[in-house]
This record gives structure tokens, C-alpha cells and sequence, in this order.
């Protein structure tokens, strides 16, 4: 049996990642930690001209930046099931994508999924380019209604899939903003843990959702692809 819960940026409540039956990462699930969002989006910031999504795909990983072993993910049809959140009124809230597994609702994006190995491991990177001000708002919103509800649950399609949050201390990587918080699912009596990165840098918004040793080992290398021209 697949269950398929969101890792998609932000919308990680829904249902589009397919987990394993078998899929249990626990990798840091255990340190609990406050989260640390760190600076603020700056005037010079806030003007500079968004980047084209033309431009975002060209700064994303592809396979011989990420090593052996690493496959393109096929795109999913898009899913139209109805979602209900339960127990997280602040996400709740929120609606539309965050509610649905959809991504952020900016003009100018990018996506890249891979599978690693042949198992069920995964990452996700998206790129998002507006102003500082309207990224920092949206993915500070998001982050903080969903770390504000340790646990709850979200009937997706019918299936009920139990969440439990937890936010993790900002990545040392660089960028302007950091935010990291870390899920762990649970439906059918089976488990997975998704770890999800975001870090802000200027007017370019990168997010890193996947497997937490995976999101560890290439978080910064899809940094610095991502701002090398900017």
C-alpha cells in the first residue's frame, strides 16, 4: 500500500509525496529544538527586479550536480482530492495551497524532484523570486502555522494521515532568512519522516524538503547554484 502525503514547499499537509509502505526516516527526529529565523528583508532587497521562472530553472540541481545515484522524479497530475485539516485551526486558515500540497502562489517559479538510489529516499528543491517582503511574509506565515500545531491531521481523498511537527534551529548556509522544520507522518500504521529547508536570499526564496540526510548534504550546494549570478 502507497499512502500519499504533500512534501511540496509549504504545502506539506496534503497529499502528493507517495511514501513507502516501509519509508521510516528518523534521522533528528528526536532533538527537538526551537526554531531560529534569522534577519529581515532589506530595502535594497524589496526593489530588486524578480527573477524569470526561465532563469529559476536554469539555477536548479539536476543529476550531475547532485552525484550517482540520483534520478529525475516524473511529474505528478495535479490532485483535486478534498483535504480537511484537523486539529491546527492557524492552518486551517491558510486554505488554497497550503491546504492542498500546492506551491506557493508567486509568478515566478521552479521545480526539480529526484529519488535517490533506487529507495524510497527523495528531495525536492523549489525556487521562488518576487520581493523580499512578499517571500519572507508567505513562507514565515506558512512555517509558523504549521510548527504552531505539534500535531494534527490531515483527511486527504478519504485518508487520514496523522502529523506531527516540530521546528529545528535555521541552517548555518547562508541567505538573509532561514526557516527548517521537520514532519513525520503517519497513516496505515506507517511512518515517514520529511525534513523541509527554506532560506531566503534577497529576492530569491529556495526550498529543500526530502529526506533529512539528503536535504543536509545538498542544501548548500542548491544555494549557491541558485544566487551564483546574483
Amino acid at each position: 500500500m502507497r499512502v500519499r502525503v504533500a512534501t511540496t514547499a509549504l504545502g506539506i499537509t496534503a497529499a502528493l509525496l507517495a511514501v513507502p509502505a516501509c519509508s521510516t526516516d528518523t534521522t533528528g527526529s528526536k532533538h527537538q529544538t526551537p526554531s531560529s529565523r534569522t534577519g529581515k528583508p532589506t530595502e535594497a532587497a524589496q526593489e530588486s527586479a524578480a527573477l524569470s521562472s526561465a532563469t529559476l530553472e536554469s539555477r536548479l540541481l539536476d543529476p550531475s550536480d547532485l552525484g550517482s545515484g540520483y534520478l529525475p522524479k516524473p511529474e505528478r497530475p495535479a490532485q483535486h482530492d478534498d483535504v480537511t485539516v484537523i486539529g491546527c485551526p492557524a492552518l486551517s486558515e491558510l486554505g488554497g495551497n497550503a491546504a492542498t500540497g500546492g506551491t506557493l502562489a508567486f509568478p515566478h517559479k521552479a521545480k526539480a524532484d529526484f529519488t535517490y538510489g533506487g529507495s524510497s529516499s527523495e528531495i525536492s528543491e523549489e525556487l521562488y523570486s518576487d520581493s523580499a517582503k512578499k517571500l519572507s511574509d508567505s513562507i514565515d506565515r506558512i512555517f509558523d502555522a504549521m510548527t504552531d500545531c505539534p500535531t494534527y491531521q490531515v483527511v486527504a481523498g478519504g485518508t487520514p494521515v496523522d502529523v506531527t511537527s516540530q521546528k529545528l534551529p535555521a541552517p548555518h548556509a547562508g541567505g538573509d532568512e532561514q526557516w527548517s522544520q521537520l514532519l513525520t507522518f503517519i497513516a496505515g500504521g506507517r511512518s515517514t519522516v520529511v525534513k523541509q529547508t527554506a532560506i531566503r536570499d534577497g529576492n530569491l526564496l529556495l526550498v529543500v524538503s526530502g529526506s533529512s540526510a539528503l536535504v543536509d548534504r545538498h542544501l548548500g550546494k542548491a544555494l549557491t547554484k541558485a544566487t551564483a549570478a546574483s
